[in-house]
């Protein structure tokens, strides 16, 4: 498996395996802000059985609705939570980012959504457990200890083209007054390049939205076949709407190479569950 080290080349540590009863991967840049709880899940520690083993966390993909309700139950025991503490996304590959508070705590789990067409949550309130969902798509992290604000958002393909980060980046300064540059980021386990073929439609409209940088996102393979790079395209993205370098971890770790420890959509041919992206505000002491 291709990208399965959890360190860059440069040695620095981008995400860390928690290897308890329930395995969930974790950011050591966005640990150090001190002001989050946060975890990408596997799917490993859950009680689905079948093509959802074990961690599903999708009511609609044909699991056992109780297994799921009993998986959101263990991940809500990290977060010291009860499962009425989440707020989930409902995705449907827009830019629509939503902020939300505690009168929504419960949407998508213990409760039915109000609202439709939602890629991005945003809050600024402690205890709220933002909550988004993938298979091979791009997670998006961003934490303001500044502001005491967070976002969280899913970016596929369209997402990406549509700069799903910038995007979120704006709301969060529009609600809370975030700046960029204060905002700490991190791109979430995803397919990786050699995995993802996009059709020559895909291929240009990511050319003509980052034009002058085609040789970073993209390798042709002829018969109208290319590679694209969602990882570069979203560090693109949000370098460029005022992110820090040294405040963006970048994921080296692919869905698809990875398929016995993560969900991925491509490797499954469809034939699985969901992982999910989690971001909580801690308690102000």
């Amino acid at each position: 498996m291709r990208y399965c080290d959890f360190k860059r080349k440069d040695g620095r540590q981008i995400l860390e395996l928690d290897h308890q009863e329930l395995p969930l991967l974790r950011y050591p840049l966005l640990e150090q802000t001190g002001v989050v709880e946060h975890a990408f899940t596997t799917r490993g520690g859950g009680v689905s059985r079948g093509i959802y083993e074990s961690l599903n966390l999708s009511f609609t993909r044909g699991d056992d609705p109780e297994a799921v309700m009993e998986n959101y139950r263990r991940l809500a025991h990290v977060f010291g939570k009860e499962p009425d503490a989440f707020v989930c996304s409902d995705q449907t590959h827009t830019t629509n980012v939503l902020r939300v508070d505690r009168s929504c705590a419960g949407y998508g789990v213990t409760r039915e959504r109000p609202y439709t067409d939602v890629d991005g949550l945003i809050t600024d309130e402690a205890g709220l457990i933002l909550s988004t969902f993938y298979a091979d798509c791009v997670p998006l992290f961003f934490v303001d200890p500044v502001h005491h604000a967070i976002g969280l958002s899913h970016s596929g393909w369209r997402g990406t083209v549509g700069r799903m980060g910038a995007v979120t980046l704006e709301a969060m300064e529009r609600e809370f007054g975030s700046e960029p540059e204060q905002i700490f980021a991190a791109v979430g386990p995803s397919i990786c390049q050699d995995c993802y073929e996009v059709s020559a439609d895909v291929a240009n409209a990511f050319c003509r939205e980052f034009a002058g940088h085609e040789r970073e996102i993209m390798l042709d393979k002829g018969n109208g076949k290319y590679q694209l790079d969602l990882w570069k395209c979203n560090e693109i993205v949000l370098l460029e709407a005022g992110i820090r370098r040294e405040q963006l971890a970048v994921t080296n770790i692919c869905t698809c190479c990875n398929s016995r420890l993560l969900f991925s959509h491509r490797a499954s041919h469809g034939k699985r569950g969901n992982l999910g992206a989690f971001l909580m505000l801690r308690e102000k002491s």
